[in-house]
């Protein structure tokens, strides 16, 4: 490829709203192009690394059985209906065709496969099968930012399996998890499995792949020991603490001014741990009207914070809001004085009264600080379940830096990017649509799934996130757009002619090549070299040409060779 040919050019200044190293540098390389929010054209520079990245997951697919295949991005309506998922999934980008007919654009594609798999599976013969397609995906992303990491319009592999049995679905994923690793160390951004909520795919395991990164936007919890890891979703840890020897007496003391946990424990002089914060919500159901809901009180030791993903689990799926003044106020609570002291608690979400969530650091302590329901007073030496109620309690806590993991090593949040996410479905999906087979018995039995998706485009911008430097972008082998950068420096014919046929040779010989036959200076030709990012560059001088050498360098070098032109392609092929 002659660079003079290429569509695009490289740009001195990366856009103002560009704040990720990788979203900065891949526009300026000419990788990519911005048409709106979230969406991106894939200049012919960025479309090779993408297929390099698609060649490495076809391979890790095909080599644990996974068969390509090629599915729709428009679903009827009646596929999604079909697993429920129609109202439920509030990302799903929704279209209306004439006559009234509707139909999703792909957001995933979970409700094509069990539907072929009512079409294609009749008995135990037929699995297991792992199929898989990398396609575009559409998501209406209320933040779409960073770039390429966070997008309305993406590329993603999706492999989904099919089995008999949970055991038989038990026995494949730990391939996957494998093929994954695989995947992302070829791409050269080794990546950590780590236990993960299984949100709006449901099902009953999932693990999210994360690349440890300073930078990453997304936070994973790990044990010191590094036996442990889950992201914040799903992160359990132990409550430290034991109940008092001796029970206070509760009493309402006056707290003037003091609404917030820190302002309540300093008053009294009592550490935070020794207080209890009331949350409150609004749940609705994940299919229905927001009055059909009911208010959630939620209670948690003052130290720690609630995690709204958990609540929602802990309550069996739903949507949560903040509730407001005067939901909390109907409740009978009083906001910044709250607790469930005094309150009517109902047993059940079915019940009347006041649902309290309470999380398990309530029992990890005691004679706890809490609100009196009345303006200015809390409550000392609080006790559950001598002074107040709860109607479930639960894991809502969000784990951080310093808890105490299961295994009893101490954890650390750290910064992540998201890169990957496997998922066990079990029978969510084949149950609802009645995706069955026929046993050895000639019974019918549910189909087990599991989902399994990478975005490439995501992938594409962690590597620069990972392989940077002051100057660009540093590709590594595997899905460098081309192999070799070359370059002409200086004036003379026989420099030109030289790189010229060097440029042929290379080609002939089977390198990728990408050929600067620019005029321009040596400055402007070394400093798009080393935003592009190709990982061996060969400039042809002069200088060099009259000692029959050529000057190479790697990129994530620093020092420069000269090889003699008689001995490069010797060079090259030890390598490359």
């Amino acid at each position: 490829m002659r660079l003079s040919q290429a569509f695009g050019k490289t740009l001195r200044e990366a856009p103002a709203d560009a704040e990720l190293i990788s979203h900065q540098l891949l526009i300026r390389a000419n990788f990519v192009r911005p048409l709106g929010a979230g969406i991106y054209t894939y200049m012919p520079f960025g479309y090779r690394v993408l297929r390099k990245i698609w060649n490495i997951l076809a391979e890790e697919m095909d080599a644990i059985g996974g068969q390509e295949m090629w599915m729709p991005n428009i679903h009827p309506a009646a596929t999604w209906q079909a697993t429920g998922r129609w109202d439920t999934v509030d990302v799903l980008m929704k279209v209306k065709a004439g006559g009234g007919r509707e139909y999703a654009l792909s957001a995933t594609h979970e409700e094509v496969v069990v539907d072929l798999a009512l079409r294609e599976i009749e008995s135990y013969r037929d699995l297991p099968k792992l199929v898989y397609h990398i396609s575009k995906k559409f998501r209406d992303e209320p933040r779409a930012r960073g770039g390429l990491m966070r997008l309305r319009e993406f590329i993603m592999k999706d492999a989904y399996s099919l089995d008999t049995s949970e055991e038989a679905l038990d026995d494949f994923y730990p391939k996957m998890l494998q093929a994954y690793y695989n995947v992302f160390e070829r791409a050269g951004t080794p990546a950590v499995a780590i236990n993960a909520d299984v949100g709006a795919m449901g099902g009953k395991t999932s693990h999210e792949f994360v690349v440890p990164h300073d930078g990453g936007e997304d936070t994973y919890i790990t044990s010191e020991d590094g036996s442990y890891s889950a992201n914040v979703e799903a992160a359990e840890f132990i409550r430290e603490g034991e109940k008092p020897a001796e029970l206070a007496p509760l009493t309402k003391v006056a707290t003037p001014d003091c609404k917030t946990i820190a302002q309540v424990a300093e008053f009294i002089g009592v550490p935070t741990s020794q207080t209890l914060k009331a949350v409150f919500y609004w749940w609705s159901p994940a299919v229905g009207r927001e009055e059909d809901g009911r208010f959630i009180f939620g209670l948690v030791r003052g130290d720690l914070d609630v995690n709204e993903v958990k609540m929602v689990n802990a309550l069996g799926g739903g949507v949560l809001r903040p509730a407001t003044d005067e939901e909390i106020v109907v409740a009978g609570a009083t906001p910044g004085y709250a607790s469930p002291i005094g309150l009517e608690i109902a047993p059940d979400m079915e019940s009347p009264g006041v649902y309290v969530l309470a999380d398990l650091s309530i029992e990890a302590g005691g004679n706890f600080v809490v609100g009196a329901n009345d303006d200015g007073y809390h409550y000392t030496g609080a006790n559950y379940p001598r002074d107040h109620a709860i109607s479930q309690m639960a894991d809502i806590a969000q784990a951080d830096t310093g808890h105490k993991a299961p295994n009893g090593s101490r954890l650390v949040a750290r910064r992540c990017i998201e890169a990957g996410h496997c998922f066990k479905l079990g029978t969510r999906y084949s149950a609802a649509t009645n995706a069955t087979y026929l046993d050895e018995n000639g019974k019918p039995q549910f189909i087990f799934m599991g989902s399994y998706g990478i975005g490439l485009d995501r992938l594409m911008a962690t590597i620069v996130e990972l392989h940077h430097d002051d100057y660009g972008i540093i590709w590594p082998d595997s899905v460098a757009p081309y192999q070799i950068h070359l370059m002409y420096l200086g004036k003379g014919d026989n420099v030109r002619e030289a790189a010229e046929k060097l440029y042929t040779d290379l080609t002939r010989a089977g390198y990728e090549v990408l050929y600067d036959d620019r005029e321009g200076s040596a400055g402007v030709k070394f400093n798009d070299a080393d935003l592009i990012g190709i990982p061996w560059r060969i400039a042809v001088g002069g200088r060099g040409l009259k000692e029959g050498k050529v000057e190479v360098k790697r990129r994530s070098e620093k020092d420069r060779q000269d090889i003699p032109l008689d001995g490069l392609m010797a060079f090259l092929g030890e390598k490359i």
